[in-house]
């Protein structure tokens, strides 16, 4: 069967009912999921989530993200999230809440045969520290927050060229484009040669309509009108 969109579209999210609710798409390639999308959605547990995830969707890369700031306890962490599957990558921030790098716990983890997804880069410096820090023959992510980077008023364009030209570099590693605000950002980071795009489920929602004609999009406004219309029980005329 062939792709519907010239890149892997992974779902963003942590609410497990909206995960199996978007696979039936036809069009997910992956799932990704962080601490505050936790917290929206809910998780009471985190390895009870994590776990059912894994069982429902074994086959489908998905990461989960550390919690603590210590190399050490983030370590400990990131071993018992890849116990998980093997289809399991662990996200560790490039950097901590004070500002240092995790590269050097990327690398050890990395060294380890434990893939990882870099997250929360905002610069091409980010994006080179990371990939030097993984071990050759390992899978990674690189996940550049373009969306974010867009939303402090900055023109995303030349990071995200020149993150692609990095990992193009490096087969350990493949690119993801984070923080997608539009329909719009699936086509441009595909044409950018970006590997990966990870999508929140309302987009992916839109997504569904790629492919109708100007027309088709007309009439199924128009009957969301009427559905909407017909549950409000509204009446301009008077009886």
């Amino acid at each position: 069967m062939a792709k519907k969109f010239n890149i892997d579209i992974y779902s963003d999210g942590a609410d497990i009912q909206d995960m199996k609710k978007v696979i039936d798409y036809g069009f997910i390639d992956g799932f990704t999921t962080n601490p505050s999308l936790m917290k929206k959605a809910g998780v009471k547990d985190y390895l009870s989530f994590a776990k059912e995830v894994v069982a429902t969707f074994p086959d489908l890369p998905i990461s989960f993200e550390v919690f603590s700031n210590d190399f050490e306890t983030m370590e400990k962490e990131a071993k018992i999230i890849h116990s998980l599957g093997s289809n399991v990558f662990v996200k560790i921030p490039v950097i901590t809440v004070d500002g240092q790098s995790t590269a050097p716990l990327i690398k050890r983890l990395s060294d380890q045969g434990i893939f990882v997804n870099v997250t929360a880069i905002a610069t091409v410096e980010q994006v080179q520290a990371a990939v030097d820090a993984f071990h050759e023959g390992t899978t990674n992510l690189v996940s550049i927050f373009v969306g974010r980077v867009a939303d402090a008023g900055l023109d995303p364009t030349d990071f995200v060229k020149e993150s692609v030209a990095i990992c193009q570099k490096v087969p350990a590693a493949k690119l993801l484009w984070a923080s997608t605000r539009e329909v719009a950002n699936v086509y441009q980071a595909a044409q950018a040669g970006v590997d990966i795009i990870t999508v929140p489920p309302a987009i992916l929602t839109k997504l569904q309509n790629v492919g109708k004609t100007a027309a088709e999009v007309s009439l199924a406004t128009v009957k969301g009108f009427e559905k909407d219309i017909s549950s409000l029980g509204f009446s301009i005329l008077d009886d």
